[in-house]
């Protein structure tokens, strides 16, 4: 028989801000703060397995040819103590039934390609609210992309899954990924722009923000002006992370952040250091996990954790 979990006050604080919500989302965000190396601490890391919908299957497993297997990655989310594992619909299914319990889901609900480019991105859904329910996930999760022409339909399209979710105790992590026609590619890391898409996804009504590291570098002409007028500090890593979690609700939404392109571990987690430095709740990693060798993978997934364990 397993020990009782008995809430710790940061997590009670976190549930806290989410006052309009039912018990059964706040049991759900308790099940994945609760849940892992990190349970109680009130940081997050995610393992989030959508590449091969995204970038396709030699794009994302080639490296490590045992991540073809969907098995692999729940397991490896297992075996590293992540908070959470977040996949698609097909990924889930391949594997919900053999790992109940074991680790808190979440169903990727929409889903995009690269075979067609395109100049306004705007995903398809491919997964719903049932389907989360029935495969016994704690949350669902969902991109929007502003910057893209398409962001409204994206936007509304959200607002209603959120609500749905909402109604049988389901919360929501957004993937916030500024892209599109809008934007330049240096403007997709600004960090103007980062914190207004994490201004944007709480605003809809995120119980998660997943957002990218920001850059040093400033998109919008009138947001550099303000910016600059009251000297708002982004040198750092650090500085831009504490300004992103700031423009979601002053930090009473849980942000965490991408791991981004693949990269060697100590590039890795001086990142992490960084973003736990600057009170990021977290991480969500995904292939500078899973195309390692799976012990290499747990370690790395485990220092990061500590890095995180370790902030303030």
């Amino acid at each position: 028989m397993s020990a009782p979990i008995h809430q710790t006050d940061r997590v009670k604080q976190i549930l806290s801000w989410y006052g309009s919500d039912s018990p059964g989302v706040k049991a759900n965000l308790a099940r994945m703060l609760n849940h892992g190396s990190l349970a109680g601490t009130g940081k997050m890391v995610i393992l989030p397995v959508d590449q091969g919908f995204e970038h396709g299957p030699a794009r994302s497993f080639a490296p490590n040819p045992e991540a073809y297997d969907p098995d692999y990655h729940v397991q490896l989310a297992i075996d590293a103590g992540c908070n959470a594992y977040a996949a698609p619909l097909g990924f889930l299914e391949a594997v919900a039934d053999r790992y109940a319990g074991q680790i808190p889901l979440i169903l990727k609900l929409n889903n995009s390609d690269t075979l067609a480019k395109v100049d306004q991105p705007c995903s398809a859904v491919t997964g719903s609210v049932q389907d989360a329910l029935r495969l016994g996930c704690a949350a669902i999760g969902y991109t929007i992309y502003p910057g893209s022409g398409l962001r409204n339909q994206m936007y509304e399209d959200l607002r209603e899954l959120i609500a749905e979710a909402k109604d049988v105790g389901i919360p929501t992590v957004v993937w916030a990924y500024p892209r599109g026609a809008g934007l330049s590619k240096d403007g997709e890391t600004a960090v103007d722009v980062a914190a207004y898409a994490a201004q944007i996804a709480a605003q809809l009504g995120a119980h998660i923000i997943k957002i990218k590291p920001p850059k040093e570098h400033l998109e919008q002409p009138e947001a550099k002006k303000v910016f600059e007028k009251y000297n708002i500090p982004i040198k750092t890593l650090a500085d831009r992370t504490r300004h992103c979690v700031q423009s979601a609700f002053n930090g009473k939404r849980i942000v965490i952040f991408s791991g981004g392109e693949a990269k060697d571990t100590p590039a890795v987690l001086e990142e992490v250091r960084g973003l736990a430095e600057g009170g990021a709740f977290g991480s969500i990693m995904g292939r500078n996990a899973f195309q390692r060798p799976k012990a290499e993978a747990v370690k790395l997934l485990q220092d990061v954790m500590e890095i995180f364990r370790k902030a303030k």
